[in-house]
């Protein structure tokens, strides 16, 4: 399988916002928004932990959770009501750090599936993952996004996975390596796979042999800081069963070890939508939701 090209690469790095580590409501928040400004996407990953006072504050929960409110009441379970309420918590306040407004004052909802989206903000996508203890978001102006993470020590055999996951070209490159080296590349591959699939819609039900990705780095498990930059982060472009190029620029793709013991990988499509740096509500909401929801209010 071909190596990626340097030049490629950066570019790649280039169209993606790596992702920053937010420990909670107070943020940080402002790489989430040079992120939007400079490419059009951002994406953070934090802890269920690290929302616990946000999520045990329950007079402020109920605007904050909108839509999600009965459905958090109704969740008898503590643990999975904890869960649920801080990744929307994490949703809503990334959304709002990339859109310059009150998460309180986004709308919430869900596509069949469970993608998550906002009402009135037909340009804005979003992407939602977690495992363990972590929580990854993903947002984006541009085109489809997709966000996956899997625990760096989470051993998937290549002897067993390589016919479902890995195309002919991935299989060759991998067969190559050492054991260890095979299962760290399946890890990034099963990532880069799952961020993709589901920025397509599609997750599972898209065959993952069907599509590949170049050699780009295993992705070790290196510490992030707040900017997300890191040893081990490696970007990469979409290949081809046969191992060719199958985009020609309209994909960016990464995939970044954080706190340790986590890998992200991000799917970022560009749509070639508008431009504008603008990514305020205000002017970015949907005209003809705008006059629905003011004919609603106002009837006569």
């Amino acid at each position: 399988m071909p190596m990626e090209d340097p030049r490629c690469e950066a570019a790649q790095r280039e169209r993606i916002t790596a992702p920053v580590h937010v420990t909670g409501p107070a943020g940080p928040w402002e790489a989430v928004r040079e992120g939007m400004a400079r490419r059009g996407n951002a994406s953070v990953h934090t802890t269920w932990g690290e929302w616990l006072t946000a999520a045990l504050a329950e007079p402020a929960l109920r605007p904050l959770l909108g839509r999600d409110w009965q459905r958090y009441r109704h969740t008898t379970d503590p643990t999975i009501r904890f869960r649920f309420v801080a990744s929307r918590l994490a949703v809503r306040y990334t959304a709002a750090a990339a859109l310059g407004t009150d998460p309180a004052k986004l709308d919430l909802s869900y596509k069949p599936g469970g993608r998550p989206y906002l009402r009135g903000l037909d340009q804005i996508d979003l992407s939602l993952t977690h495992t363990d203890d972590l929580i990854a978001v993903g947002i984006s102006r541009n085109g489809r996004i997709g966000i996956d993470t899997e625990p760096a020590d989470r051993r998937l055999a290549f002897s067993l996975l390589q016919n479902q996951v890995c195309t002919e070209a991935e299989r060759a490159e991998l067969a190559a390596l050492p054991e260890a080296e095979q299962t760290a590349g399946m890890l990034r591959l099963w990532t880069l796979k799952e961020a993709y699939t589901k920025a397509l819609g599609q997750g599972l039900r898209m065959g993952f042999s069907e599509f590949g990705f170049a050699a780009g780095g295993t992705g070790n498990t290196g510490n992030t800081g707040n900017t997300g930059n890191t040893n081990g982060t490696s970007h990469t472009g979409l290949l081809a069963p046969d191992g060719t190029p199958a985009a020609h620029g309209e994909w960016a793709f990464g995939t970044y070890p954080v706190l340790g013991r986590y890998l992200v990988s991000v799917a970022c499509h560009d749509a070639g939508l508008d431009p504008s740096r603008d990514t305020a509500v205000s002017t970015m909401l949907d005209e003809g939701f705008v006059a629905m929801v003011s004919g609603l209010l106002d009837p006569a």
